[in-house]
């Protein structure tokens, strides 16, 4: 089969990009005499990862043909190819049918499948190699060596995860796969759930999960429990994963991840303090200060011992650019498949420097980053941000998107804006007077008055879903259990409130 180099056309790039043209035509008609091949490939083989154009073309017919699950045979494939003009070329249609002249290709189909994927990998690091070279000799003053070397990385990322597509362009059948598979997922969770899952069946309802290539902005005042809700959201999804590793569920159908966590307010030792308050029921502060009783300490120890394996990744670095948070993402995503990722908080972040002097443009180049790291990660990104103070300005105190601090490229940029309300904060912040004996009998009656309205508010918290490029706004209430730090389902409040505007 060496003569399909000439034959095929493809002699001068031959000379200096690594190929096996044999190995694609033993595969290929591996392919075409026993279709059940393509089942036992387990690498993402695509028809660009053929070195000849016509035999990629071949492969994606055929694919797509086996997915209508038709017979696949040069006999089927002939309408297909009957003005394809490089096939003439060689031979015609009596090509496809030379293709399973030899059939050595079913022996090591699997390992031709694996010769082809990995030369294309080496091509495309070829071009990225040629690219990064060509771009070091330029030493113009407007070149920026840090971001090129940022840009290099992430070519690097791309090629090692087998994306080293140069056009960029996905064709509109393997998207529809994609969306098809996210329905399915959500037909298989009960009809709710297409993204990673946050632990709370009321927010999953609400907004289907945390979904791929999405970032989600959550919101909220100084001490309404942003940072407990993420860190609530991400423990939940790790060890959702977790279970379904334990259960052998299918990588696709999964609604758990893998979580990196990039806290730029808290050290790790505080966050892990807050989850083990959370699954042993002690409180954070009696943790720290080690006013528990033995039985709370054997809880504790119980919970340290199921969270010993958590896949939840904890990066305490502090004062972080965007730059760095980028790159240490995508090195947690190619030693661990990391599948969601939460920042907090997103005003902690530092640009490239070259937007230091408006700290308004600064936080728009962090919120493009997350952005532009959730689509080139594949996860969704949950970044935390704080509020302008005109919320407390007002009679009601509900969070708005023009609260949104110092940028309003940050609701531009997300695909979701959820906001943390507790009103019980609010309303415990007004208390009256303690009436004491002999006090006027108004002190007692707006004291009596005060807590009749805590005990309705008291315990109780509020998603408000802002903004959703996937679906409805509205908001979704919530428990929270301030002692331990914790957001659960509010049992009588299963889907939420209707939009608003």
């Amino acid at each position: 089969m060496a003569g399909n180099d000439a034959a095929v056309g493809n002699a001068d790039k031959a000379q200096s990009l690594p190929h096996n043209i044999d190995a694609e035509v033993a595969f290929l008609g591996a392919m075409l005499i026993d279709n059940r091949v393509s089942e036992d490939i387990s690498i993402p083989l695509r028809a660009e990862h053929f070195f000849e154009p016509l035999h990629g073309r071949i492969y994606d017919r055929i694919m797509k043909l086996l997915d209508r699950n038709l017979v696949v045979t040069p006999v089927t494939l002939k309408p297909f190819f009957e003005s394809d003009e490089t096939l003439q070329q060689v031979g015609g249609l009596g090509y496809l049918a030379k293709l399973t002249a030899d059939s050595a290709g079913l022996i090591g189909a699997r390992d031709f499948a694996q010769q082809i994927y990995d030369l294309a990998l080496l091509r495309e690091l070829i071009t990225v190699g040629r690219t990064l070279v060509n771009d070091a000799m330029d030493t113009s003053e407007s070149v920026d060596p840090k971001a090129q070397v940022e840009n290099a990385e992430a070519a690097l990322y791309s090629v090692m995860e087998g994306e080293g597509d140069s056009s960029g362009a996905v064709d509109f059948g393997r998207a529809t796969l994609v969306a098809v598979e996210m329905a399915q997922k959500a037909f298989n969770s009960g009809g709710h759930l297409s993204g990673v899952t946050t632990g709370l069946d009321n927010v999953n309802e609400k907004i289907g999960g945390l979904h791929n290539s999405d970032l989600l902005i959550l919101a909220g005042r100084p001490g309404m429990g942003k940072t407990a809700l993420a860190t609530n959201f991400a423990f939940n999804a790790a060890q959702r994963w977790r279970r379904e590793e334990e259960d052998g569920i299918e990588e696709k159908q999964r609604v758990g991840a893998k979580t990196a966590f990039f806290s730029l307010e808290m050290s790790a030792d505080q966050l892990a303090t807050r989850i083990l308050a959370q699954e042993s029921g002690i409180s954070s502060e009696a943790l720290r200060m080690g006013k528990i009783s033995r039985e709370d300490f054997q809880n504790l120890s119980r919970a340290s011992q199921d969270l010993q394996d958590l896949p939840l990744f904890i990066d305490d670095t502090p004062a972080l650019t965007i730059a760095a948070l980028r790159t240490r993402a995508r090195r947690l995503k190619r030693r661990h498949g990391i599948g969601l990722i939460v920042v907090d908080y997103l005003q902690l972040l530092q640009g490239t420097g070259r937007a230091s002097d408006n700290r308004v443009n600064e936080i728009s180049e962090i919120s493009r980053g997350l952005k532009t790291l959730a689509k080139e990660l594949q996860v969704p990104v949950l970044a935390l941000s704080q509020l302008s103070r005109a919320v407390e300005q007002r009679e009601d105190k509900t969070p708005q998107l023009s609260d949104l601090r110092e940028s309003g490229s940050i609701e531009q940029d997300a695909d979701m804006v959820l906001f943390v309300y507790r009103e019980d904060y609010y309303v415990q912040s007004k208390e009256p007077k303690t009436p004491q004996e002999g006090d006027d009998q108004s002190i007692h009656d707006a004291h009596a008055q005060w807590a009749m309205q805590m005990e309705r508010v008291y315990g109780l918290a509020e998603l408000v879903v802002a903004k959703s490029r996937h679906g409805s706004t509205g908001k979704v209430r919530m428990k929270f259990e301030a002692k331990i730090t914790k957001f659960t389902d509010l049992a009588d409040d299963a889907y939420g409130t209707p939009d608003y505007e």
